[in-house]
């Protein structure tokens, strides 16, 4: 098993991402990996109740923002291709709690060249599914992800916009 760290460096641009970039002050700092073997994308967090809704619960907006940048990293790391959210559903299935350890996973189910359909579930400590989510992602092409990125991808990585 070949377990990669996701960082936008390697896809040649850099982000202020609110879920995953450890350099945005303001944000969760996900560190995400890419398992190569499962072609699956996790991560670990731990939430603090600065991001609680009810006193002991994370806010459900937070828990979705974690799903659907899971599902982001898979259409990249795994599917090899720039692409956004256009459709997702997720069913709340169990309180995600402050200040407990979870892991979110996410994989790409399928799809063709103009869009991709993903998973993701965020699990606790038991494995027990708390949030479970799909999404329908609409690939970019090279010119659209130029304009989404503000600049031209050059990292090692890059080739999935060819």
């Amino acid at each position: 098993m070949a377990v990669h760290p996701l960082d936008n460096a390697r896809w040649g641009f850099e982000s202020n991402c609110f879920v995953c970039e450890p350099r945005n002050p303001a944000g969760l700092r996900i560190p995400f990996s890419h398992d190569d073997e499962a072609e699956v994308v996790r991560a670990e967090l731990t939430l603090d109740d600065r991001f609680s809704g009810a006193p002991s619960y994370v806010h459900g907006g937070l828990t979705l923002a974690v799903l659907d940048e899971a599902m982001a990293w898979a259409t990249i790391a795994v599917a090899g291709k720039f692409a956004v959210t256009s459709e997702t559903t997720t069913r709340f299935v169990h309180p995600v709690r402050v200040g407990r350890t979870y892991t979110v996973e996410a994989r790409v189910d399928g799809g063709d060249d103009a869009t991709l359909r993903t998973s993701a579930t965020v699990a606790d400590e038991k494995g027990r599914p708390c949030a479970e989510s799909t999404a329908t992602f609409v690939v970019f092409s090279a010119a659209k992800a130029v304009d989404a990125l503000g600049t031209e991808a050059t990292g090692p990585d890059a080739d999935y916009l060819g």
